[in-house]
């Protein structure tokens, strides 16, 4: 079952990225370290296999 929106966004303000804001849908967020990424869809939706991924990439950048 995939993850919804709301949850990539939890995962990564522990991480420690801050939302920039967006326009629309779109939430813009950056980290300390130069990392950033985009996240489209409405808090209540099911998060696509690449949007998972990619904030699981952007998470491994800062952490290691």
């Amino acid at each position: 079952m995939p993850k919804k929106i709301r949850e990539l966004i939890r995962d990564l303000k522990r991480a420690g990225f801050v939302d920039r804001g967006g326009k629309g849908s779109h939430r813009n967020f950056t980290h300390s370290q130069g990392t950033k990424i985009t996240l489209s869809g409405n808090a209540s939706h099911d998060a696509k296999r690449y949007q998972e991924r990619d904030v699981e990439k952007a998470i491994h950048e800062v952490t290691e």
